[in-house]
């Protein structure tokens, strides 16, 4: 009984911790979106074109990785 109740402790203990990078990551991309949308409100065009065009090489090589294995 002891063994089951450490792992369901430990279970529990992944899962919230996933549940937190999570939380994370997505608080993350908000920001870069709300980031993005702000320089497009502050700047126009411009602001709305630059960011994407200087993610280009950041997703070449990111693409380049995945596909390296």
């Amino acid at each position: 009984m002891t063994e089951m109740t450490t792992n369901a402790a430990e279970h529990h203990t992944d899962t919230q911790d996933t549940s937190t990078t999570e939380k994370r990551l997505l608080v993350s991309v908000l920001f870069a979106v709300l980031a993005w949308g702000l320089s497009f409100w502050t700047w126009g065009v411009p602001g709305l074109y630059i960011p994407a065009v200087a993610m280009v090489p950041v997703m070449y090589t990111i693409l380049i990785v995945i596909s390296r294995g």
